[in-house]
């Protein structure tokens, strides 16, 4: 089993998200962007970096597993 096409697909998902947000930060510039940026967002992107390590992670796991078959 390879989790890299899945890692793939989160990592660009999050980093057109991220391109996103920017884009729209040039016209939404109030207090309800930044607090919507840092209730959801920053956790999300947080989120994101440690699902991926999760990701490489298990992914190694299945690799030791098919080798040992």
């Amino acid at each position: 089993m390879n989790l890299s096409g899945s890692k793939s697909r989160l990592v660009g998902s999050a980093r057109e998200l991220s391109l996103k947000w920017k884009e729209t930060k040039n016209y939404w510039r109030d207090e309800k962007s930044r607090e919507f940026e840092h209730r959801y967002l920053e956790e999300l992107f947080i989120r994101v970096d440690k699902t991926v390590a999760i990701i490489e992670k298990l992914d190694e796991i299945f690799e030791k597993g098919q080798e040992r078959l």
